[in-house]
């Protein structure tokens, strides 16, 4: 039966995000067809500088009216990914865009999608290679959202809910565009997923994938970070075993520094290619740094931006607090739902059990010490508020618990068999630990969001956190509120979604 009702679940997310993903597709085409972009700079491909084949390519197409309408949708920062896709890293800006989604594109469009290039021609199938590495993604994406959200609420309809609204989030645009959302996404919450069930080696894969398809990809060594503080606890504390601890530690470093590797290798490509075999005259100021960190330099030449772990942003006057201007009012109320959204969450997840969260998990309230094993994948702290259930639920739990224990993974199925005591973040009776650092990780995001970044990004910049849609959630289906703030959060959704459709695909400013 249960397994018959995770399978209801996840064939219904199945069915949402190809549903979601068709119909955010179909709304860029209707926008195309009724209004006429703002920029129509987009078409223009210039020959690549180590090559003339792409121009060979455009030569002797069958179908020129549908590869120009497949060109014609190729905007903002998709331009680059194309570009990078068909001629490489040609300028020292375009290394500011991470490899993995130019990657994914050229590889399909050199295989499976290369007998369209005679009809309409390399650049759209290009962009049609990028369509469908990110939409499907994105499927991917929330079947993997659905699974964490089980492990960590443990609460199927709760899951459910959380990742129907993931499906339709206001950053929707994103998500079935030529950009890295979907990708990031996907290694995010599979990455997550892995951790808390135990397969830590492909935990660490899926998080260096991550790391290749956006900057800030580096930040998920955190859940590896925290995951290790947990188990030095545990064999400092209750196993006194300090050369386990050591152990540890080093087993955990090394995972951590395999989560940094992509992005580094990445830096030292960018150095082979642009610093070396040049004369001082030509060689460039970044070149000559102690640690030549050509993201950092981009950031801070091109778009003025200093911080590692941000995403490209096409714009100037990044900075700490320098967005702190009049004008931009109708920027920060732009982006005043979804932080408000995050800031809420945050404060919901902390009131939780406040203890336990600013222990960072490590003790319980009632003084109880708290551990993580990646052998165990609901690993809970009880909390203060635990009702006295039936004696059946009660053995059930304890059955397996026990089972879990001598499991290095587990099933999703398991969590669904006693929905009384896995109860919600509603009414907890136990606290997850990895809520904490998800949430830790939403709040960084959010103030370096508001504070650092063009606050408008933050829509795009915050819709992969989980504890947002938990949150939205717990809102949608909460007794007495849900009539009032559910159907505020669907219509906000449901606004953007609309909007950003309209304004992104017709090279208008959107978020």
């Amino acid at each position: 039966m249960m397994k018959s009702l995770s399978n209801n679940h996840q064939t219904l997310i199945l069915k949402s995000a190809i549903t979601s993903r068709l119909l955010v597709i179909a709304l860029i085409i209707l926008w195309r067809t009724l209004l006429a972009p703002y920029d129509t700079s987009s078409p223009l491909n210039p020959n690549c500088l180590l090559s003339n084949s792409s121009s060979d390519q455009h030569q002797s197409i069958l179908f020129p009216r549908l590869a120009s309408a497949v060109e014609d949708s190729i905007v903002w920062d998709s331009v680059y990914f194309v570009r990078i896709a068909e001629c490489g890293y040609e300028y020292e800006q375009t290394y500011a865009f991470l490899p993995l989604l130019p990657l994914c594109i050229s590889f399909l469009t050199h295989t499976v999608l290369a007998p369209l290039v005679p009809l309409i021609g390399l650049r759209a199938v290009l962009a049609l290679a990028g369509y469908v590495v990110n939409n499907s993604a994105f499927v991917l994406a929330a079947l993997y959202f659905y699974r964490l959200s089980v492990l960590i609420l443990k609460d199927a309809d709760m899951a459910m809910q959380a990742s129907i609204l993931f499906c339709f989030n206001p950053a929707s645009i994103f998500y079935s565009s030529i950009y890295t959302e979907s990708l990031y996404s996907l290694f995010c919450f599979g990455g997550l997923y892995h951790l808390l069930t135990g397969a830590d080696n492909i935990a660490v894969l899926w998080f260096a994938l991550s790391g290749c398809a956006r900057s800030n990809g580096v930040l998920n060594a955190g859940y590896l970070c925290f995951q290790i503080m947990h188990k030095v606890y545990n064999d400092v504390f209750l196993r006194k075993r300090a050369s386990l601890a050591l152990q540890t530690i080093i087993i955990g470093a090394l995972r951590c520094i395999c989560t940094f590797l992509p992005f580094i290798a990445f830096q030292a490509y960018a150095f082979r290619n642009i610093c070396n075999g040049r004369s001082l005259d030509e060689i460039r100021p970044w070149c000559k740094y102690k640690i030549p960190m050509l993201y950092n330099y981009i950031q801070s030449h091109y778009w003025i931006c200093v911080l590692v772990i941000l995403p490209t942003i096409a714009f100037w006057g990044v900075g700490f607090l320098r967005y702190f201007q009049f004008k931009q009012l109708p920027n920060f109320l732009l982006a005043s739902p979804v932080l408000s959204l995050a800031v809420c969450s945050i404060v919901h997840h902390i009131r939780l059990q406040p203890q336990i969260f600013f222990s960072l998990g490590l003790r319980a309230d009632n003084g109880q010490k708290s551990s993580i094993d990646s052998k165990s994948s609901v690993d809970t702290v009880p909390g203060p508020n635990v009702t006295p259930l039936k004696d059946k639920c009660i053995t059930k739990t304890r059955e397996n618990h026990n089972l879990r224990e001598r499991k290095s993974t587990v099933e999703v199925d398991d969590y669904l068999a006693c929905p009384e005591e896995h109860n919600s973040i509603q009414r907890p009776g136990s606290f997850h630990a990895f809520i904490i650092p998800c949430t830790l990780h939403l709040g960084f995001m959010a103030m370096t969001a508001f504070f650092i970044m063009h606050v408008q990004v933050a829509t795009r910049f915050l819709s992969s956190s989980p504890p947002l849609y938990w949150f939205a959630a717990y809102i949608t289906t909460s007794y007495g509120v849900a009539n009032k703030w559910g159907y505020l959060i669907w219509t906000y959704s449901t606004a953007y979604i609309l909007l950003g459709s309209l304004l992104f695909s017709n090279f208008y400013p959107f978020t």
